[in-house]
């Protein structure tokens, strides 16, 4: 494409589409609206790198939230994909390349009590199945979620979401607000907030209402309110759950097998009753899936009465990639090392730049995973919802913007975690800290 004058081409798309797209973006948060500026539209990914519509090379570490672990456009997927392309896209009917990636899902998630898997489209559609499934198995109306953790854009769970959708607004003990409109407040009304990182309020909150309570859903690592670990004590609170006979449900749209071959559950050690995936089993194609022990998964249809569907659900285009990607983790584990030493070594590298430039910050870290709170964490890091909304997002949008005029694409938000790939190197952690020291530079 070309323009008729010297306005970049992403600005003359995104003109283009807001007149046919709502915000010119299909997804809200691709729209710079928290760090300024207008969205830089790709024309090809590579690597460790975008380039943009405007020819410019940009370093990216947003993985397309996630999926990238082994780089974009990894040779080993895009053969798989094209492989399969060649017997057609869509069957609507079963294929091998689904009961291959459900064996390989059952077999690097067995130890955390997966049986049985059932593919979806999306991450969204994975959450709000393992609900219907956990609803379905106790015959209970509400579920528990935890403030500023996002599970997808399904009405029961836009409830104190996180990412774009954080705020600071309070609310009491097991109050919930939807968090955009267009959600009854009778069905939020069936979603139930506790505070992540905060055992004493889930113990309190199953005891009043546990016998309401279809099931606790989390993400064992946050990623939508900034990266946020959990402490040992809410891990062992989580499990308590059980005692009131709900379901636990672990969303590893973003963590699974991003923080090990065995995802944050195998990582953290947590034993949840069911697992929710997305991301990287499709290897950057649509995909979701859910999953859990035998006896929970077989009340989904058709073996049982909780009912899902989906005409795309197990394409084999998705369960190519899926496997490929799947496939390269498991033959090279020591992939897993070096995403970590890189990812230490970010952090390391972005906390000196901004100490050198009296900047305050904070930067929370696990695996591939990785952001920078614009903030001094009362003790070295940020832990909570409550935490990370007091971070000063006009000084992490000025960095953002000195960090892509500088030609790095960091995640356009305060509140969102970061991915490095297998494709980043040491080339690539020079670039990122020379850049880091000259936008914290401007910022002082």
């Amino acid at each position: 494409m070309t323009t008729s004058s010297s306005q970049p081409i992403s600005e003359a798309l995104f003109a283009r589409a807001r007149q046919v797209t709502p915000g010119g973006v299909n997804s809200p948060v691709r729209a710079f609206g928290s760090v300024g500026g207008h969205p830089h539209f790709i024309a090809s990914a590579d690597g460790a790198y975008l380039t943009n519509a405007d020819g410019q090379r940009l370093l990216d570490y947003i993985g397309s939230w996630g999926p990238m672990i082994l780089g974009h456009n990894h040779p080993g997927v895009r053969e798989a994909v094209a492989e399969a392309l060649q017997g057609g896209t869509s069957f609507g009917a079963p294929n091998e390349r689904e009961v291959l990636l459900a064996e390989k899902v059952v077999e690097l998630t067995r130890e955390q009590g997966v049986e049985r898997v059932r593919f979806v489209n999306s991450g969204t559609e994975a959450t709000m199945s393992a609900l219907r499934l956990a609803r379905g198995v106790t015959g209970r109306s509400h579920i528990v979620k935890f403030r500023g953790n996002y599970h997808g854009h399904a009405d029961g769970l836009l409830v104190e979401a996180g990412s774009g959708l954080l705020t600071t607004a309070e609310g009491g003990l097991g109050e919930a607000a939807p968090s955009s409109a267009g959600v009854p407040q009778e069905y939020a009304a069936l979603t139930l907030v506790s505070e992540y990182n905060d055992p004493a309020a889930l113990d309190t909150l199953m005891q009043q209402r546990g016998h309401d309570i279809a099931a606790v859903i989390f993400e064992p690592v946050v990623g939508n309110s900034g990266v946020l670990i959990p402490t040992p004590e809410f891990l062992a609170a989580l499990h308590r759950v059980r005692d009131h006979g709900a379901l636990l449900i672990a969303d590893e749209v973003m963590t699974g097998f991003r923080l090990s071959l065995q995802g944050a559950c195998g990582r953290l050690g947590i034993q949840p009753d069911l697992i929710t995936w997305g991301k990287i089993i499709g290897g950057g194609l649509p995909v979701g899936a859910y999953g859990g022990r035998a006896e929970v998964m077989e009340n989904v249809s058709p073996s049982g009465p909780v009912y899902q569907a989906g005409t795309l659900s197990g394409n084999p285009l998705a369960m190519a990639a899926g496997l490929a990607t799947l496939g390269e983790l498991q033959a090279k584990p020591e992939l897993y090392e070096q995403l970590e030493r890189y990812t230490a070594a970010l952090a390391d590298g972005l906390k000196a730049a901004a100490q050198e430039a009296g900047v305050p910050l904070s930067v929370n870290h696990i695996g591939s995973m990785l952001t920078a709170f614009h903030q001094e964490a009362p003790h070295g890091s940020v832990q909570t919802y409550q935490q990370a909304a007091r971070s000063d997002t006009a000084a992490f949008a000025g960095w953002f913007r000195a960090m892509l005029r500088q030609g790095v694409y960091w995640a356009p938000s305060q509140f969102e975690s970061i991915f490095v790939s297998a494709a980043h190197g040491d080339a690539e952690l020079n670039l990122t800290l020379d850049a880091a020291r000259r936008a914290y530079a401007e910022l002082k």
